[in-house]
């Protein structure tokens, strides 16, 4: 079942209007036809399970069958602090991100990040990484589309981490799960939730030295993880930890 986004504006008692980019989509990618069922979500969270009714030039109409009132969301909102990597591994990393349910991701310029954006590359990237959540999004069914904020240094970023109800720094030189199973057991359905990735070249001490009082620095294992992979075990573990407590 396909999934698309709409503004609240969109939606009435018994119909939904999908416009836009969507519309070109569903006739000409998808090649859907009127019966066939889609599932729809509202920027304000409501999710509907919908059949097509009309296929116009620059609208879709489909009517809602029933709300779907379960949703996928977790219940608490995860904030990825992933530190600018080369190549394409940010993209992998907001795409697999937002399918373990992350509610917004703050790329990060670090020490060491490899990679070096100026404002125009930096504000053409965050665009392209906006798509790739959008599709990602879809893909993974979520009820909302993560947001992907513009590029920040290191110190606004742990200022704004700094915020959060808990916030964990996966560190290559931390030793000891004890620790990590220890910080996980305070995650809990409504708690703000941080992650903190470090770059290719890992953290400089001095950032470390930076959050080592105020937030949690974890291990992830005694093998060195590349960055991309940090992010997704990280958040893969603080999912687990959240559906387990949601189920509890």
């Amino acid at each position: 079942m396909h999934q698309f986004f709409v503004e609240d504006s969109q939606v009435g008692k018994e119909n939904v209007t999908i416009t836009g980019e969507d519309v070109r989509h569903i006739k000409n990618a998808l090649r859907m036809k009127p019966g066939e069922t889609i599932r729809i979500s509202s920027r304000t969270g409501g999710n509907y399970f919908c059949k097509i009714a009309k296929i116009g030039e620059a609208f879709v109409q489909a009517d809602i069958v029933s709300e779907d009132t379960k949703g996928t969301e977790l219940p608490s909102k995860i904030y990825l602090f992933q530190a600018l990597p080369k190549g394409d591994r940010m993209e992998t990393v907001i795409e697999k991100a937002v399918e373990l349910g992350v509610y917004e991701i703050i790329p990060v310029e670090m020490k060491y990040c490899v990679v070096r954006l100026d404002k125009k590359r930096a504000e053409n990237k965050v665009k392209r990484y906006q798509s790739i959540a959008i599709s990602a999004a879809k893909q993974s069914k979520r009820s909302m589309i993560p947001h992907v904020r513009e590029v920040m240094n290191y110190r606004d970023a742990i200022s704004y981490a700094g915020n959060l109800d808990v916030c964990i720094v996966p560190y290559e030189n931390e030793a000891g799960m004890a620790g990590t199973a220890a910080v996980l057991e305070k995650i809990k359905p409504g708690r703000s939730i941080g992650i903190i990735i470090g770059p290719e070249g890992g953290f400089a001490e001095e950032e470390i030295a930076a959050v080592r009082d105020t937030m949690d620095v974890i291990s992830l294992g005694k093998r060195i993880l590349r960055t991309d992979t940090a992010a997704i075990t990280a958040m893969s573990l603080v999912m687990l930890a959240l559906e387990r407590a949601a189920d509890e």
